[in-house]
């Protein structure tokens, strides 16, 4: 996994090692990681609450979801968070969904946009030393 950022997107890049590439979810902001899936989780305040999510699967479907607080605080996702304008591909080495030949993968890439965390953290780009706390998970 890598990420670098400019002036419009934090962008991430991941590759993720898979000897079965499946996935079956299709519909945005379906429970992604119900299928074998990459999160992203970003809190740009670096407080540890109002954190965002984003889970992707080998189908390039998406959720994006909020957070006031973590779950273990009772926190609850928030579904009517959107995203928009941000861009995901994803690439498979392999053959989607089959397993009776072994795969060697897929990768993501994603891009997303500053303006897209602003209303509910209060924080878009992030200036020259500003800190955010940053998660990336693999569900397998």
């Amino acid at each position: 996994m890598k990420m670098l950022w400019d002036d419009d997107y934090l962008y991430i890049g991941a590759e993720l090692e898979e000897p079965d590439v499946w996935a079956k979810l299709t519909v945005h902001d379906s429970v992604i990681f119900r299928d074998n899936d990459f999160e992203v989780f970003l809190n740009p305040t670096g407080d540890g609450l109002k954190y965002f999510e984003f889970e992707i699967n080998a189908l390039n479907t998406g959720w994006d979801l909020f957070l006031d607080k973590p779950y273990k605080q009772g926190g609850k996702a928030d579904n009517s968070w959107e995203m928009p304008g941000y861009k995901s591909a994803v690439a498979i080495d392999g053959t989607l969904n089959d397993p009776s030949d072994p795969d060697k993968g897929w990768s993501v890439e994603l891009a997303l946009p500053w303006p897209a965390f602003v209303e509910r953290s209060g924080k878009g780009r992030p200036n020259i030393g500003d800190q955010w706390r940053m998660n990336f998970s693999r569900v397998e």
